[in-house]
């Protein structure tokens, strides 16, 4: 069923802006320096660089034909293209774990506000040791009435983008915001690498250690370069079901990938020569940006302008990352059952809040959703990233790739990636890549997240 709320990006440039955005998010500055650090620095680096070329953009190739095709939701697409079948199922999975992930994806977001806000109003600058820090990070995750409310302005600043529509709304939104964040991003990151040591966490982050290659590291690479993408969870479908006709879809894919692996690397830019300059440990875990970074920035020259930008850019990259979220749940609801664009973007973000209130709560607020809670050694908030960030996500991105490789064919695949009268090089290797490499690749991370135990 095709709404008028429907849309199409008004242009390529709008899509890739937004596609970028969706791929952009705490991913890339919250995610990717803390298990770069862990993973030894640049042969974690080495490796994620590599699974995107190899693995990421052909599992994003693959999402994008199946959008463009139908110009449907991921449920509508499969439908579309395998009806009678089992495989809406999938689609049925991309919407549920896009939905499942934004219930504790805008917990943290939350937190981006709160450290934003207390960059403006100056309480950054009084952060000087490591136990301020963590009092400040504890007070805001930990006290009901702020975690709650900044998960919901959140979501109230997602819903009002969203409900904007495709071109009015999240394609407009995107082009201010991203070209501000590359911005702020360059600057933060000329500015870290100027502190005096900075240019070691430079070499940290780009002299691999092959001493350091463990098959932990090379899982955790894996794994990045998946979720930073946004692989295994319909938004790219979605997405690309907007994409105009006659615009060159696989570069734009490839322009994605690539503002993705760059807004990354000078996230590391910033965060390694700025704990060099400090003396400090690189391997500072999910930790480093919020309980971290506010010590070294206080002991930076114009710190609270330092960090109060920061955490502005780390806002900007939440929100572009949970419009995409709300955006593929939306667009099912518009789709497949005739909901207007202003309704389901409410109530989808009501229900959303409702949803994310046992994540906000889980980090102190209600110690029964805490660590050693009712849920064992994980907290609610880290159970709901296992299940949809790690599990969900991979199963998605598999089944994507068995679809297109095995039951629809990569011929008509190419079909909807070539339209317009774009060929596309190495298509034999990209048909070789999807058909065998990607599954295989995804399913040995899952394997390995069950068996360690260890989850990303």
């Amino acid at each position: 069923m095709a709404s008028s709320d429907r849309g199409q990006w008004s242009s390529r440039f709008g899509f890739i802006l937004a596609a970028a955005g969706s791929a952009i998010g705490l991913g890339n500055i919250w995610r990717f320096p803390y298990s770069a650090g862990e993973g030894g620095g640049g042969i974690f680096v080495l490796l994620y660089l590599f699974f995107v070329i190899a693995i990421g953009i052909p599992v994003q190739f693959a999402e994008l034909s199946v959008g463009r095709t139908t110009k449907r939701n991921p449920v509508g697409a499969f439908k579309a293209l395998a009806p009678k079948s089992l495989w809406p199922i999938v689609g049925g999975l991309g919407v549920l774990t896009g939905f499942g992930i934004l219930a504790f994806y805008s917990v943290i977001a939350g937190w981006t506000v709160g450290y934003l806000y207390q960059g403006i109003s100056g309480g950054l600058a009084s952060i000087t040791t490591g136990e301020q820090s963590v009092d400040l990070f504890t007070q805001i995750t930990t006290d009901p009435l702020i975690a709650i409310g900044l998960t919901a302005v959140f979501l109230v600043l997602t819903v009002l983008v969203v409900r904007g529509g495709v071109s009015g709304g999240i394609e407009r939104i995107a082009k201010v915001l991203m070209p501000v964040l590359f911005a702020l991003l360059v600057v933060l990151a000329i500015t870290a690498m100027t502190l005096p040591g900075g240019m070691d966490g430079v070499a940290y982050l780009f002299a691999p250690d092959f001493s350091e290659l463990s098959l932990p590291v090379v899982m955790s690479a894996l794994g990045q370069a998946l979720f930073s993408l946004s692989l295994g969870m319909g938004a790219m479908i979605t997405y690309g079901s907007y994409f105009p006709d006659d615009a060159n879809l696989w570069q734009s894919g490839v322009l994605v990938g690539i503002c993705d692996t760059v807004i990354a690397i000078l996230a590391g830019l910033i965060i390694f020569p700025a704990l060099f300059s400090q003396g400090m440990d690189p391997q500072g875990g999910p930790g480093l940006v919020f309980v971290t970074l506010p010590t070294i920035f206080s002991a930076m020259p114009a710190g609270q302008i330092v960090g109060t930008a920061f955490y502005f850019l780390l806002a900007i990259a939440a929100l572009t990352s949970t419009i995409s979220l709300l955006e593929v749940v939306v667009c099912y609801f518009v789709d497949e059952r005739g909901w207007s664009r202003t309704m389901a973007a409410w109530v989808l973000g009501g229900v959303c809040l409702v949803l994310a209130v046992p994540s906000a709560l889980s980090q102190g607020a209600v110690p029964a959703l805490g660590a050693n809670g009712i849920f064992g050694a994980w907290d609610f908030l880290t159970l709901n990233n296992n299940i949809w960030g790690n599990y969900s996500l991979s199963i998605g991105a598999i089944m994507i790739c068995l679809f297109v490789g095995w039951k629809w064919g990569i011929p008509k695949a190419m079909e909807a990636l070539e339209l317009g009268n774009h060929p596309m090089p190495a298509t034999s290797l990209w048909g070789f890549l999807v058909k065998f490499v990607c599954p295989i690749a995804v399913f040995i991370v899952l394997v390995f997240i069950i068996v360690s135990g260890q989850y990303f």
